[in-house]
């Protein structure tokens, strides 16, 4: 995917909205009634107005990033990847529920994709990774903090893991991979506002991991669209819940 194509980027839709004067309501990502999508975004954008859904913040390419080196492709189909199926425990951080809307960004508007495999996958609370071996750990075998949902008719999935910690050298992020039948694939990662992981990381279990180093503005792969890619989290108990919207251009 190029992510220069001229269908405008997730900020500067948000820049027109706020020029325009529309109020944002991001479509994908958000509790609906059972109505239509044409419905949906009538109520968002009157029709007088000359910004189409295709511009709106749900409606936007997102930029494709690194993979990384810790992908296993373990096809664990589930949705709460805290859980080790090998042993049954449950790893320890802060609950986040994450809500992922994909959808084709088209010249007319998104269209919510049906279907497709989602896998994330992160590092636990002091930075380990499941079923790799590194130079600071060896973890091969566990398969904590991975799975994957198939998209439902609405273009959702939903994961409930932890915060993530964070390790040597990068920035606080979660791993997302799309992949249809049709042999699409799309790779990117997912991040967090700072002065949020700041505040996590002084409880346990994060807190015996010592201060981070590195932080969004340092990482060379969140300077690459990272920005596009922030969650916006919200209190809920505990935890937090996220919900993001993903836009994707099959050729």
């Amino acid at each position: 995917m190029n992510n220069k194509n001229r269908l405008l980027n997730r900020r500067e839709a948000l820049a027109l909205f706020r020029a325009a004067g529309t109020a944002i309501f991001v479509v994908g990502c958000i509790p609906r009634k059972s109505v239509s999508t044409q419905e949906q975004i009538s109520a968002v954008v009157p029709v007088s107005s000359t910004v189409t859904s295709a511009t709106s913040p749900s409606c936007v390419l997102s930029p494709q990033q690194t993979e990384g080196p810790y992908f296993v492709d373990e096809k664990l189909n589930r949705s709460d990847i805290r859980i080790d199926p090998t042993d049954g425990a449950i790893k320890e951080g802060v609950p986040l529920q994450l809500t992922l809307h994909i959808s084709l960004v088209g010249s007319t508007g998104c269209t919510p994709l049906a279907g497709a495999m989602v896998d994330i996958w992160h590092c636990d609370a002091l930075g380990v990774y499941s079923d790799v071996a590194d130079q600071s750990f060896n973890t091969v075998g566990k398969k904590f903090l991975r799975g994957y949902q198939v998209t439902d008719a609405r273009g959702n999935v939903q994961f409930t893991t932890i915060y993530p910690g964070w390790y040597e050298g990068r920035t606080v992020h979660i791993h997302l991979k799309v992949r249809t039948q049709e042999k699409y694939e799309f790779t990117s990662q997912l991040y967090f506002d700072d002065a949020m992981s700041d505040r996590i990381y002084t409880q346990a279990p994060y807190a015996s991991k010592g201060q981070r180093i590195i932080k969004n503005a340092d990482d060379g792969i969140f300077q690459d669209g990272g920005e596009q890619m922030l969650l916006k989290l919200k209190t809920s108990g505990q935890g937090y819940t996220a919900c993001f919207d993903v836009g994707l251009q099959m050729a």
